[in-house]
């Protein structure tokens, strides 16, 4: 590397850079988490020709701001000089800022490919350089250095240097993968191109073990040196089918390309032939000509694979019925005589082909896929992979079938699809178009093939092992969990746990509940990158941890000395840009923290059954209504007989999953309380929210679907209520509870769920008549044990009135249409509810406190 201090050199430089097409640079900040950030270092690369920090320049302009404007002047803001950086928006705070044109954003280049598709744990330079790169030993310790303190250190300057190496070498990457024909014209490698390629004879590889090596690097050189099963099932797949599937997959196809009847099935034309007759016709003549005669023979050598075998057949029979759908769309356009023919393409299915890595060497890949079919509609082939499972990780699926069509096309110089049918419990497809593949798969297979080949070189015990899966989901299916624990034991030792605690209580709760979250992704990496955001805003936060929940994660930061929490409540829509959400994110002050909510890119559901389960609760139980699940993954439910929680408000716009709340809210009463401790009176005027409901044995009267008898229906319990208040002054007793406990024959609660109360405003005197009603049982009911849950989607000043949100205390607050909409259901100026991301993600408040809970989904409605 080249150090300059001196004012003189350091001109004479920045006049040499001036003549660059392009230059790769970043820079050092000296107090950087203080009011006063100082430029500490500029390091720049002008000849990305090796991986060390020869070419690398450093200048340091600590203090001196006449060479920071001059290398601005003549640098930054030149527009024949392409300015790369990894995060831009952070450097060009001190250089220029919106004065510079021509500038490249590594950081938003990878967001653009994502970091699933890229296979990196996060998008960090170092983290790029090491798992997308290959760099090893990649220094890290100095990111917290003093930049302001002189002299630097010899580790503090290679530091420095080496982020600019790092940042050529993954801006070359990244453009490989999204723009290959860009990349000749910036890197101009030497003699690249004239050498002819080592090929690589000790070493062949399977598309399969591709496959494998996405999924779990660790698996994949298992695999390689001790062999073992590779695949990773969840418990509740068939196993031991796989090679039974493929084979008579195999039959029918080579049946149906020779039977003639197959083709009398279709002579008419296409828009006569219906896809269930046909898919049925195939399956009948398939079973009877071949699959019988399998089913007979393989049962008398083993009878116990009668239930295998069903499952196999299950698997063909979604699979013909695709297989007729394909078929049928391409009989528009060919005869019946050679639609089977032309539709699959019956040929050598086993393929090798020699990949150019980017060392300069060559790797064979050896594969054979299931079936090659056409389309004449898309007028493309499509290679095909048969699956009996539903994978556990697609992308990895995506990279083997990703190969054959690579492959494919290097054969026939024609563009290929490529799909996976998975096809228990159902048929699923994945489908991926040769466009989709050709700028990011394929791309990405060299460096891949040449990580493969560095994964297997290591020996125990030296450092550097094949990496963990990025997927922690996956250990708790591997085919091969202690082989690999025990092997990798001493680098395990040193390296940091998949799950933090919080994380580890997420997912012992979803073995509890029974919910699957498959995390593909590091919440540490998602806070820090959050850091490093905010950093870039000039806000100075502390990551103290996440938690996760079903449909966000809450990050949680706390802003270093001299940040006020003010400066991060403002930068929700700057976080929304920089971070490509739908929605602003959640910002809230907590006890000792900040919150901020970010959407999960694999948002989970809340299943209904996972969390009530159908019991009888004795007369004296409190009822309690399911309001939805928190951040720990615990169901939170409000107690009728609680001031606070007596009587709702509930809000929430089109598709903010309004009605599936109000559902499971009924759900979880009528499954736990019998209909003589509990009555349900039912208000549904747009006749869908509850039609499952309408015959159920807790109904106090049919459901309510006209304005008249809604009327009706409050004035009753209107005077139900007083009728209460009576027997109780009778018995002496202050509220239902009491008086069932000295009565012989107890008194139900009342549950009211009204539904889409807006729908009753319209007209004034009905407006009033229900103010009042309402006004009365809001104030009085609670004791008699009489309960309102009234809810709306247009939760408008004109419709929920002062007079109706002072009687109901209990507020839920789904997705709103607007932030004033949000206020009216929560109050004084919350408009949070706004920012919510739908589909039952909801806010939920009880006297000041405001939680935000995902609502239950109940798919199936089974009456008890």
């Amino acid at each position: 590397m080249q150090y300059l201090t001196q004012a003189t050199e350091i001109r004479a430089q920045i006049a040499k850079f001036a003549s660059a097409k392009t230059l790769w640079l970043d820079t050092e900040i000296a107090d950087w988490d203080t009011y006063y950030p100082r430029l500490s270092l500029i390091q720049v690369l002008a000849e990305p020709t090796n991986l060390t920090s020869d070419s690398a320049y450093i200048l340091d302009v600590l203090n001196q701001p006449d060479l920071a404007a001059d290398f601005i002047n003549k640098i930054i803001v030149n527009p024949q000089i392409e300015k790369v950086f990894h995060n831009a928006s952070f450097d060009l705070k001190y250089l220029g800022g919106k004065l510079a044109p021509n500038v490249t954003c590594t950081l938003k280049l990878a967001r653009k490919i994502t970091r699933e598709v890229l296979q990196v744990s996060n998008l960090q330079l170092k983290t790029l350089a090491t798992e997308l790169c290959q760099f090893s030993n990649v220094d890290k310790e100095e990111q917290g250095s003093d930049w302001g303190k002189r002299p630097l250190t010899q580790k503090q300057l290679n530091y420095a240097a080496m982020d600019t190496v790092y940042l050529a070498a993954v801006h070359r990457r990244l453009l490989e993968i999204s723009n290959p024909n860009a990349v000749s014209s910036i890197f101009d490698m030497v003699a690249n191109g004239s050498k002819p390629r080592k090929k690589s004879e000790q070493l062949s590889l399977s598309a399969t073990k591709v496959r494998v090596a996405f999924e779990c690097p660790r698996l994949f050189y298992l695999n390689q040196r001790f062999g073992g099963n590779t695949l990773f099932l969840p418990p509740e797949n068939a196993v031991g089918i796989g090679n039974t599937f493929h084979q008579l997959a195999n039959d029918f196809v080579h049946f149906v390309s020779h039977e003639p009847q197959c083709t009398d099935f279709f002579q008419p034309t296409a828009a006569q032939l219906e896809i269930e007759e046909i898919a049925s016709s195939l399956q009948q003549i398939f079973y009877e000509v071949k699959f019988y005669s399998y089913l007979q023979e393989a049962l008398k050598k083993d009878s116990s694979q009668a239930q295998a075998l069903f499952k196999v057949w299950q698997g063909l029979q979604g699979l013909i019925k695709h297989f007729a759908q394909l078929l049928i769309i391409n009989r528009r356009y060919c005869s019946a005589e050679t639609l089977i023919r032309d539709t699959f393409i019956t040929e050598e299915r086993k393929l090798e082909y020699y990949f150019n890595l980017p060392d300069d060497t060559q790797q064979r890949i050896a594969g054979e896929f299931d079936c090659l079919v056409y389309n004449f509609e898309k007028k493309r082939l499509c290679v095909v992979e048969f699956k009996t499972y539903q994978p556990a990780d697609p992308s990895a699926q995506l990279a083997q079938v990703a190969l054959y069509s690579y492959m494919l096309w290097q054969k026939k110089k024609v563009a290929v699809d490529s799909a996976v049918y998975c096809v228990l419990p159902e048929l699923k497809e994945y489908q991926y178009s040769w466009e989709q593949l050709e700028n990011t798969v394929h791309q990405l297979i060299p460096y891949k093939l040449q990580q493969m080949r560095q994964w297997l070189i290591w020996e125990p015990p030296l450092p550097n092992s094949p990496p963990l899966t990025t997927q922690p989901h996956l250990c708790k299916i591997c085919p091969q969990q202690q082989k690999c624990q025990s092997y990798f034991v001493e680098e395990s030792q040193g390296e940091e746990s998949f799950y933090e605690e919080d994380q580890q209580e997420t997912v012992e709760q979803d073995e509890e509940t029974g919910n699957n979250h498959q995390q593909s992704y590091n919440v540490d990496d998602m806070g820090q990158d959050l850091v490093n955001t905010l950093q870039s805003f000039g806000i100075s936060v502390d990551y103290h941890g996440a938690a996760v929940g079903p449909a966000f994660i809450r990050v949680k930061l706390k802003p270093q000395l001299g940040v006020k929490v003010n400066s991060l409540l403002k930068s929700s829509a700057d976080l929304q840009v920089q971070l490509g959400l739908a929605n602003p994110p959640l910002i809230s002050p907590q006890a000792g923290y900040v919150s901020i909510d970010l959407p999960r890119p694999d948002r989970q559901v809340a299943k209904f059954e996972n969390y009530i389960k159908s019991q009888v609760l004795p007369a004296t139980a409190p009822v309690k209504i399911a309001v939805g699940v928190n951040l720990e993954g615990q169901l939170i439910e409000a107690d009728l007989s609680d001031p606070n929680t007596c009587h709702f408000l509930v809000g929430g716009t089109t598709g903010s999953g309004k009605s599936e709340f109000l559902r499971s809210l009924l759900l979880s009463l009528i499954l736990r309380y019998s209909p003589a401790h509990l009555q349900i009176a039912l208000v549904d005027p747009k006749r869908v929210t509850f039609p499952e409901f309408e015959q159920m044995r807790w109904l106090y009267s049919p459901v309510v679907k006209e304005s008249d008898r809604a009327i009706e229906l409050m004035q009753e319990l209107v005077t139900e209520m007083e009728s209460r208040y009576q027997r109780f002054e009778k018995a002496k007793c202050a509220d239902l509870g009491t008086y069932n406990q000295r009565s012989r024959q107890p008194l139900p609660r009342i549950v009211c769920i009204f539904d889409e109360y807006a729908d009753f405003m319209a007209e004034k005197e009905s407006r009033t008549a229900l103010e009042q009603s309402i006004k009365r049982l809001g104030a009085m009911a609670r004791a008699a044990g009489i309960h309102l849950i009234i809810a709306t989607q247009r939760p408008e000043a004109g419709i929920v009135t002062p007079i109706i949100r002072s009687n109901l205390p209990g507020r839920v607050a789904l997705r709103t249409a607007s932030e004033a909409d949000s206020a009216i259901i929560l109050g004084g100026k919350q408009t949070a509810a706004a920012r919510l991301l739908g589909k039952g993600d909801l806010l939920y408040q009880i006297g000041s406190q405001l939680d935000r809970l995902q609502s239950l989904l109940a798919t199936d409605i089974l009456l008890p």
